[in-house]
């Protein structure tokens, strides 16, 4: 059972004492409202702090914003078929991944800030990078470094 379940409990244990306080003649009767309500809410406040805490993911980059384009009718779409040569075929495209030191979180914070693939690393800046990921730029430099030998070997 999650704590902060509990704590609201005990709080609404003591906000049901305070409304039978009141209902009832008690001697001292303003004493025990005031204590039971401020405990109940000292609980409440408790609970609040224990609560499960919501997952962060990384938010995938938003494309900047473009100028609406009209979207083609039927009539206005050409499908040409062309015949795929093998010297057209694109080489696989490597992952920010597959640089030494990168893995997927690191990644995701790497496209947040433009850079989303070994193409752009490799060309990047080492102290602007550092600067933006707020880590050492002798560490960027060795991603940097890698970027380029993976680029040199595909």
């Amino acid at each position: 059972m999650r704590s902060d379940y509990a704590l609201y409990g005990v709080a609404i244990i003591f906000f049901i004492l305070t409304g039978i306080v009141l209902a009832y003649q008690v001697e001292l009767k303003e004493l025990w409202v005031v204590t039971t309500a401020v405990l109940g809410l000292l609980f409440v406040g408790l609970g609040y702090s224990q609560r499960a805490k919501p997952q962060v993911r990384a938010a995938e980059p938003t494309p900047p914003a473009l100028a609406p384009t009209p979207q083609p009718t039927v009539s206005e779409v050409v499908v040409e078929e062309k015949p795929v040569t093998l010297a057209e075929v694109a080489p696989p495209k490597l992952e920010l991944t597959q640089v030494k030191g990168i893995k997927e979180k690191r990644a995701g914070q790497l496209k947040a800030i433009g850079i989303s693939s070994v193409e752009d690393l490799a060309k990047a800046s080492a102290e602007d990078l550092a600067a933006k990921l707020k880590i050492s730029p002798k560490i960027v430099g060795k991603w940097i470094e890698d970027a380029q030998k993976l680029l040199e070997k595909s």
